[in-house]
Order: structure tokens, then sequence, then C-alpha cells
């Protein structure tokens, strides 16, 4: 583990998530290169192009916690689903219609949340998932785990998400556990 040094969350907005896109790419390859995602480069290069378009969307939020002298040790990026998103297709046993609903204002997908292994179990994967919630409005947060993640599974579990089902994220993925949080508001 590292030293007591100071760790800023930074939220951001789509144009600062560009500006700062390599940081993002560090931390993302260097987490999801580990068991049990074991992504390879060209996996990184594919997340890198959907985070270009992700940025894009007028609700995206992102957040990049780092050190004081600027070393990249988590982030965190999503946006709230729109009516036409394909997240509850890709669930295996279909949810009920009213749980489906989306209005580009109801759920936010989170979408990505890694902190590297020297600076985890400081409460910092928190932080970054509460600083792109901080002022969404969303009434709930949406998103896959893979299920051997054991650390991920159980600090989602402990901020309140339940599991909903079980998806095949993207093709040739693993299955998912899909888990939502409810906002009280």
């Amino acid at each position: 583990m590292r030293g007591p040094e100071t760790i800023a969350v930074e939220p951001m907005d789509g144009p600062a998530a560009v500006q700062a896109e390599d940081a993002f790419r560090l931390v993302y390859a260097e987490v999801f290169a580990e068991p049990p995602y074991c992504e390879t480069a060209e996996d990184v290069k594919v997340t890198f192009r959907r985070f270009r378009s992700q940025t894009r969307k007028h609700t995206f939020r992102g957040a990049l916690a780092h050190t004081g002298k600027g070393e990249p040790v988590g982030i965190a990026y999503g946006y709230n689903l729109g009516s036409t998103t394909g997240w509850w297709d890709q669930l295996i046993a279909p949810v009920p219609d009213e749980m489906r609903r989306e209005d580009g204002r109801r759920t936010f997908g989170l979408m990505e949340l890694a902190v590297r292994a020297p600076w985890r179990g400081r409460g910092i994967a928190r932080r970054l998932h509460d600083a792109v919630l901080q002022g969404n409005g969303a009434e709930r947060v949406l998103l896959n785990v893979h299920p051997e993640s054991k650390a991920a599974v159980a600090a989602y579990r402990s901020w309140g998400y339940r599991k909903i089902g079980d998806a095949y994220p993207w093709e040739d993925a693993d299955l998912h556990d899909v888990l939502l949080l409810s906002l009280a508001h």
C-alpha cells in the first residue's frame, strides 16, 4: 500500500475527460489487465473508441482520482441512459417494462469504475462513485460487474446495489451481474 499522500478526486464533464484521456486510459489498462478481466491492448483500444463517443453525450460525467503530484490512481465515468438504450436488451431474463423505462434522466449508467492496486482499500472507489453521481438527479444507477471480481461485487453490495439479472454486455464478454442502486432524493 502507498503512503498517506492525499488523493484528490476531480469531477469532469465530457470535454475535460477527453483532455484527461491518457490518465483514464492508463488506469483502465492497468486495472482491467488483471484477472478476471484479462483485457488486452486491443480491448483497451475498443473501450477508448467508445469512451470518445460517450464523452460527447450531454449527460456524461467522469471523475479522476490522482495524487498531489498528478499520478492517476482511479477513474469513474458514465452517463444517463436514453429512451433507446440497449442495456436492458442484454439481460438474459427480461425485466418488467416499468423497470426498463428510460427517459434520459431516470438512470445513470456507470460504465467504468476502477482504482489501481496500490491505492485500493482507501475509499477512493466510493469517492469516485459519489463524484460522478453528485447533482445528477437520476433515480437510480445501473452497472455491470464481473461476478469473479469479488472486491468490486462486495463494494457495490455494501453501497446498496442489488442484483437484478445477468447479461453478456458485449460480444464475446463473460457473463456479468447487472446491479441496480436506487438513489434517495
